[in-house]
């Protein structure tokens, strides 16, 4: 779904602990003026093989031009790339271990998820600690990155990459179902009562399921990133606050209830979301003209029912297919006191800390991330990426993707990358399961409550 994004689904807590290596003498200062330099990119990306579109990249295109600019200036620079094709939990127990050993390549591309539990470690520093202040904050490139999108590469408030693209969520929904039950075509709920008002409008189509909201634990992350955290930030709150997880906090019991009113209102289907393939099916469905509503990201739009190659491709897609921003509870209810709210995942790249080209490291994030490099990786294809310039020449014919870029981005959230989260998420998923299944959301609250505190431990848990 993204170029060279690392996908890694668990903690490697033994190597994100401990030794700094050479981290702990960081000098931005250092070889400042060299003019021989090595630099080295790791990612889990392999010309050929896993991520070849972002290898080919790098390869092809970011290092002949890199060293072609720098040799221009009288440096002569080499720039190696690191190939993978590892899975993902073993690429990132690869990086750890390098920032532990005080080894590792000069721009390394991580999970912005795994961000905070690298930073917690000591494993990546600020970027102003390893570069300078000065030389991070008059990077004109900043001004081109949503402030939220911004916040992918932030931890408590500070800097330590460059986010490396991104996307988000909305609600897509079946034009022709809604012609049939007299809904609008340019549809946009204000609150969850709205959308809760055209499930049951839709409800008098037979054999249509109104509204998909993935849950349980067979969708997995999918159940939390399009399902419970954009929910919760409809409610107000986002799952890790202030150092502490949401509990059965109102905003976790608002949010299940929401669940309930959908399934056990018949809004939903609750069988579908215990099926091992259940998020593949739901889209199916969608394709099929039988589910009204689904909250998804954009990669539903550009790759799944994509008219011509998509995984359920709809040849009518540009007609049929609606698409809305998520409303928070009410006007005004969702986190920020925003209106409306969404979720995004993406990648940053950081420069280690271990580096001895601390300067040059840094010119060459920076060019990667520069106007020309960004469009050029995207291979004539339209895709959200982090700088809004691109964004606006390269999304101009897309009608979702330009919308997401513009509506979206500067509302949207990212989850707490931290180890705790994937048995954070995982109790989520179980506590909608619950309410699907039956259960009232102040049990279904209180049993996840119970399975935080054992995940996290009691001071780490809020609410309840």
């Amino acid at each position: 779904m993204r170029r060279t994004t690392v996908f890694v689904l668990a903690a490697v807590g033994g190597l994100l602990a401990g030794c700094l290596g050479r981290s702990e003498g960081t000098d931005p200062g250092r070889n400042a003026d060299a003019k021989e330099v090595t630099l080295t990119i790791v990612a889990n990306a392999a010309v050929g093989g896993k991520n070849a579109r972002g290898a080919a990249w790098i390869n092809d295109w970011v290092i002949p031009r890199f060293t072609e600019r720098q040799r221009a200036k009288g440096v002569d620079v080499t720039v190696r790339f690191e190939q993978n094709g590892a899975g993902d939990e073993d690429f990132k127990t690869k990086v750890a271990l390098d920032f532990k050993t005080g080894g590792g390549g000069d721009i390394v591309e991580l999970d912005g998820i795994w961000l905070g539990e690298f930073a917690q470690a000591g494993q990546v520093r600020p970027l102003d600690e390893v570069i300078g202040g000065p030389e991070v904050d008059a990077w004109d490139g900043w001004e081109q990155i949503p402030a939220a999108v911004r916040a992918l590469g932030e931890f408590d408030g500070r800097r330590y990459g460059v986010p490396m693209g991104t996307d988000g969520r909305v609600l897509f929904f079946n034009r022709k179902l809604f012609a049939r039950v007299g809904l609008p075509d340019d549809w946009q709920p204000r609150s969850w009562d709205d959308l809760l008002a055209a499930g049951e409008r839709l409800r008098a189509l037979p054999g249509v399921v109104p509204i998909q909201l993935n849950a349980g634990t067979a969708m997995g992350e999918a159940t939390s990133m399009q399902g419970v955290l954009p929910v919760l930030a409809g409610a107000g709150e986002q799952v890790y606050e202030n150092g502490r997880w949401q509990g059965a906090t109102d905003g976790v019991e608002a949010t299940l209830d929401l669940y309930r009113r959908v399934y056990g209102g018949g809004l939903g289907d609750p069988v579908l979301q215990q099926e091992a393939n259940g998020r593949d099916r739901s889209f199916a469905l969608f394709a099929e003209n039988r589910i009204g509503i689904l909250l998804e990201s954009d990669y539903f739009w550009r790759s799944v029912v994509e008219p011509r190659n998509g995984a359920a491709g709809m040849a009518d897609r540009d007609t049929a297919v609606g698409w809305a921003l998520v409303p928070a509870r009410q006007p005004g209810a969702g986190v920020g006191g925003q209106d409306f709210v969404s979720m995004s995942g993406g990648g940053v790249r950081v420069v280690n800390p271990n580096t001895e080209f601390p300067r040059q490291a840094w010119e060459l994030l920076r060019f990667l991330n520069s106007f020309e490099a960004v469009k050029t990786s995207l291979d004539g294809g339209a895709q959200l990426t982090q700088r809004t310039d691109v964004n606006d020449e390269v999304l101009a014919g897309d009608p979702v993707l330009s919308f997401v870029a513009e509506r979206v981005l500067p509302i949207t959230r990212y989850r707490p990358g931290l180890a705790d989260y994937p048995r954070v998420s995982a109790a989520l998923q179980q506590a909608t399961a619950d309410v699907v299944a039956g259960r009232s959301p102040g049990e279904a609250a209180g049993n996840y409550r119970d399975a935080l505190v054992r995940a996290v431990g009691e001071a780490s848990v809020a609410g309840g």
